[in-house]
């Protein structure tokens, strides 16, 4: 009996023909996990336009691109995120508006988490594989990039400390310019599109013009990079609350409220705070162990925990790069215990190190 894929109505079987049904099973099991549940929805949907699809677009081969258009653009999209409605409705403007010869593409904002493409959600993979164009930053890593469609167009518009390869207002144009020339364009951004990633600004630049776009959550660096280098963010001994802080200076102030920071009990993680470490240092002395966490869940991964008094001693000496996390909260001790994701480069370079409360880095 072969091993069925069943998204009624649409069905795959696999089979070995008797030879291996473990192996006709986990292939199944893989087809199961890329095969989006809504396929059977847009079935349906496909089968109630059929024959008014038939009868507008009498030519075969432009209604093949029509159906082409459908299945692998905003009416499948809307059909898989559950919103039957709006896919209904544009599937209706897609032949009675002519919406189609309209050529309005769509924006997709994927979150292309902290480094390790085995992080990507399923969603996220298929969305940056159908993609004609990819608008990517400088913290998407490398291995994640790859796994976009590979004749789909790149541009970079990463942004560093006093050189941006282009402005905010800038990019939250291009996408939308982009968009309206028909083009299905994946915003790739590290972590998540929503926690330090402007994604609210360029869906508002998106929204006002009428652009349709997706938001596609991916993994936040804190949450990603604490995990692989054996922090837990909270712990019933150690935290009940986490806060995500950015530690990047604007004027060389930091307008933050260190006094609810330098709180007991708490996590704190700062997001592009290197520049501004002596001034996080300073301003929570009290706070007790931290680490930083480099290029977090990937093989380049380097762990180092210390006092925050601290800090800058180890970034004089270890001289980390971005991306980089700053880790305070006592939740740090566990590190050396909970640590379980190690790389040849951080073994080689002694860079994880655990320590007790109060102490230096040894």
């Amino acid at each position: 009996m072969p091993s069925i894929i069943d998204r009624s109505p649409v069905v795959a079987a696999v089979s070995t023909g008797g030879a291996s049904p473990v192996l006709a099973r986990l292939i199944r099991s893989r087809l199961e996990s890329v095969i989006p549940a809504g396929y059977g929805r847009l079935a349906e949907l496909c089968g109630r336009f059929r024959e008014r699809v038939k009868h507008t677009i009498t030519n075969p081969e432009e209604r093949r691109r029509f159906w082409d258009h459908i299945l692998q653009g905003g009416v499948a999209e809307r059909v898989f995120s559950g919103h039957m409605q709006e896919a209904e409705a544009l599937m209706e403007r897609e032949l009675t508006d002519g919406h189609l010869q309209s050529g309005m593409g769509e924006v997709y904002l994927v979150g292309g988490g902290p480094g390790d493409p085995d992080l990507l959600t399923f969603r996220a993979l298929r969305l940056m594989q159908q993609a004609d164009v990819v608008v990517y930053d400088r913290l998407v890593a490398k291995a994640v990039l790859d796994m976009t469609r590979s004749d789909a167009e790149r541009i970079y518009v990463g942004k560093e400390r006093d050189n941006h390869a282009m402005r905010q207002e800038e990019i939250n144009e291009l996408l939308a310019d982009l968009a309206k020339q028909g083009k299905r364009v994946v915003r790739l951004k590290g972590g998540d599109p929503f926690i330090f990633g402007r994604g609210g600004e360029e869906i508002d630049t998106l929204a006002s013009q009428g652009v349709p776009f997706q938001v596609v959550p991916g993994v936040t660096a804190a949450a990603g990079c604490a995990s692989y280098a054996g922090i837990p963010l909270t712990h019933r001994d150690y935290a009940q609350s986490v806060t995500f802080v950015t530690g990047h200076l604007k004027d060389n102030s930091m307008n933050l409220n260190w006094l609810q920071l330098a709180q007991p009990n708490q996590t704190v993680v700062f997001y592009m705070g290197l520049k501004g470490l002596p001034v996080i240092s300073r301003e929570l002395q009290a706070h007790g162990v931290s680490a930083l966490v480099q290029q977090g869940t990937t093989h380049q991964q380097r762990v180092f925990t210390g006092t925050i008094a601290t800090l800058p001693e180890i970034v004089e000496r270890e001289r980390p790069k971005p991306p980089t996390l700053i880790i305070v909260g006592d939740v740090v001790q566990l590190q050396g215990k909970l640590s379980w994701f190690d790389t040849p480069e951080a073994s080689e370079q002694g860079a994880t190190t655990p320590v007790t409360p109060g102490t230096e880095l040894r």
